[in-house]
């Protein structure tokens, strides 16, 4: 029997098939899949292939799995050399982020974004808690969302406390198997409140001592929308570390660069300071945003350079 995973909990898994009848799964002995070197070998959104273990309990062992469309990847929290698939057979992510209470930055951003361009993720912005700005943080928005709308990507205000925004939001979800990403306390288990009443999700308020939001969902798991589509909840990240993307292809996944690449002098160019750079060039003229400039260096930077 084919079913999609909903959640895992590390050794067993939530499943569902095409009827939507639930049953708990597990792997029996050892499961490797080809040229995947993750800590999890399945993820949820994985399409797998399943045998009755036990007819009484409703359980399901997994024998296989079906091959993924994409998947969005992180570096494991246990081990920054490993990577940890989050979700797979995905049609779009939604980053939740705010510019007050906490504060995302624009670096954590832009590792969001460049995850999605390598593994074929659309990707949306939404900042939560606009009923907290000020003038200052109206004026922010307004050139984040210039700059990010620019290259391509959505963004979207948005204000759960005044329900200000909700709407349009939810509508980005329909019929679409969506990834729901973001720092803890962003407000992303209030959106899914707001979605799913009759989940309850925990909520808790931001840590005053440190400014970032704590954790309320361990596991990711996925919910089906009663209008259609699929959502899927992580834990809270506080850092995004990219795993698998070389110093070399970097740029590649910054879109307004990746368009320039063909045009600078040098075919292995790395945008710092080699002469007939486009990517400066265009960086100086102000058709790159500088910010996304020192974003790139300063992610550039974070690559270890590999020696063979």
């Amino acid at each position: 029997m084919k079913v999609t995973v909903y959640k895992s909990t590390g050794s067993w898994y939530v499943v569902q098939n095409d009827q939507g009848d639930t049953f708990n799964a597990r792997i029996k002995g050892k499961f490797k899949i080809d040229n995947i070197t993750s800590t999890n070998p399945i993820a949820v959104g994985d399409i797998v292939s399943t045998e009755m273990e036990n007819e009484l309990e409703g359980s399901l062992t997994i024998t296989g799995i079906d091959q993924r469309r994409n998947y969005i990847t992180r570096s494991s929290p246990h081990n920054r050399n490993q990577h940890h698939i989050v979700a797979s057979n995905l049609d779009q992510s939604l980053l939740f982020a705010t510019l007050r209470e906490p504060k995302t930055s624009v670096g954590f951003i832009d590792r969001f974004l460049i995850t999605g361009e390598a593994y074929h993720v659309p990707s949306i912005i939404v900042f939560n808690k606009s009923d907290l700005y000020k003038q200052k943080e109206h004026d922010r928005f307004a050139e984040v969302k210039e700059t990010y709308e620019a290259i391509g990507y959505k963004v979207q205000a948005m204000s759960i406390e005044k329900n200000e925004g909700v709407e349009e939001v939810k509508s980005l979800l329909k019929d679409k198997t969506t990834l729901l990403s973001g720092h803890s306390g962003v407000g992303k288990s209030s959106f899914i409140n707001i979605v799913f009443p009759e989940l309850r999700l925990k909520t808790q308020n931001v840590s005053d001592w440190s400014g970032k939001g704590l954790h309320t969902t361990t596991f990711a798991e996925m919910f089906n929308l009663s209008f259609g589509g699929r959502l899927i909840d992580t834990p809270g990240i506080r850092e995004l570390g990219l795993v698998d993307i070389s110093r070399q292809e970097l740029s590649h996944y910054f879109p307004e660069m990746r368009a320039l690449i063909n045009e600078c002098q040098f075919n292995n160019c790395m945008h710092i300071n080699e002469p007939g750079c486009a990517v400066k060039d265009a960086v100086n003229q102000g058709t790159i945003h500088e910010d996304r400039y020192v974003s790139y260096l300063s992610i550039l930077d974070s690559i270890e350079v590999k020696s063979y």
